[in-house]
């Protein structure tokens, strides 16, 4: 679009509003801003979950409380699982790094299993809490706890999924660019999750207990 107005003649055509030499953007750019806005928002819905807990983690509506309910050691156990799966995604992206595909697939295949892991032991807390009569619909406090852990659980669901598929593309391209950026989003995706779960830990679980 170009401007006529007050332009002498002959200079129009250095008149523009908008660059006409479109310029290249480094391979894989936008999808590395993307996933980074993506994170953002996800930050956003976990501080709301915090908020919530902080607000209601006190209403037991005469029901039983955290210090009667959690197990510290089983909580420790599942933390440490996906600790570890954390430890071993850094250990499949140094070997990508390498371009040693067969211990990188290795290396996710054993982060499956320390997520997998992780799952099982959620659920079978979540399990007992039901079947000891301590569903979400039992108090507030009940509500945003099932609310807090389980969207974190349901994040790490997904990223097993997505770990999956990840080693199906691996398997059969390889070590590509687009799979490396691939990777690279699962590590920031992966390690979030372990960040958030480090504070459901000590706000919820240990701080909890201490109400």
């Amino acid at each position: 679009m170009t401007s006529t107005t007050n332009v002498p003649p002959g200079a129009q055509d250095a008149v523009t509003f908008y660059d006409t030499d479109p310029h290249e953007h480094p391979p894989g750019q936008s999808t590395m801003l993307g996933f980074w806005l993506y994170l953002m928002s996800d930050c956003l819905i976990f501080a709301m979950l915090f908020a919530a807990w902080g607000v209601f983690g006190g209403s037991y509506a005469g029901g039983p409380r955290p210090s009667e309910l959690f197990e510290l050691p089983l909580v420790a156990l599942n933390t440490a699982m996906l600790l570890f799966s954390s430890i071993t995604y850094g250990f499949a992206m140094l070997s990508a790094d390498a371009k040693k595909q067969g211990a990188t697939l290795g290396w996710l295949g054993t982060t499956g299993v320390f997520g997998l892991c992780f799952l099982g032991i959620e659920l079978y807390e979540f399990s007992n809490l039901i079947a000891e009569g301590a569903g979400p619909w039992r108090s507030s406090f009940l509500s945003s706890f099932f609310t807090l852990v389980g969207t974190h659980g349901l994040h790490v669901t997904f990223g097993i999924i997505w770990l999956v598929t990840l080693m199906v593309q691996v398997s059969r391209k390889g070590l590509i660019d687009a799979n490396m950026r691939r990777l690279q989003c699962l590590s920031l995706f992966w390690h979030f999750l372990d960040v958030i779960w480090i504070g459901v830990f000590t706000f919820v679980y240990l701080l909890g207990v201490l109400r």
